[in-house]
C-alpha cells in the first residue's frame, strides 16, 4: 500500500496589492546591477520599537521568506516574518506624498509620527 502526501501550498506571510507589485517592478528596472530582489524587514527604530525597511538586496538568505512577483523577487528577512504574518503591503501615492503602506493585524500600537510600531 503506498501513501500519496500532498503537499498544500503555504500562503505567503505578506499579501501585496497590484499597486505593490508594480512598484516593485518599478523599483527592479532601475535596480542596481547586483540586486537580486527586493527586502521587506523590520529593523529596530523608532519611538515603539519597529519600523517597516524596504531595500535591495544583493544576496538571499535561507532563512528569508522568498515571493516571486511578475515584476521580480521579494524577500521578507527571516527574523521579521514573525511581525508581518498576515499583513497587506500597498503601494500609494497623492498630491502630496508616495510611499509603502502597511495593514499589519500584529501591530497593536504605534508612535505618533507613524514612523515606527509595536507588537
Amino acid at each position: 500500500m503506498t501513501t500519496e502526501t500532498k503537499v498544500r501550498q503555504r500562503p505567503a506571510a505578506v499579501i501585496l496589492t497590484p499597486s505593490a507589485e508594480a512598484r516593485i517592478a518599478a523599483l527592479m528596472a532601475k535596480a542596481p546591477d547586483d540586486a537580486i530582489g527586493v527586502k521587506l524587514s523590520t529593523p529596530r527604530r523608532g519611538c515603539s520599537g519597529l519600523a517597516y525597511s524596504v531595500d535591495y538586496v544583493s544576496e538571499a538568505s535561507p532563512l528569508d521568506e522568498r515571493i516571486d512577483t511578475p515584476g521580480g523577487t521579494f524577500f521578507i528577512d527571516g527574523a521579521s516574518v514573525l511581525y508581518l504574518v498576515g499583513s497587506t503591503m500597498d503601494w500609494v501615492e497623492d498630491d502630496f506624498t508616495a510611499g509603502f503602506v502597511f495593514n499589519n493585524p500584529n501591530a497593536k500600537g504605534a508612535c505618533g509620527c507613524g514612523e515606527s510600531f509595536t507588537v
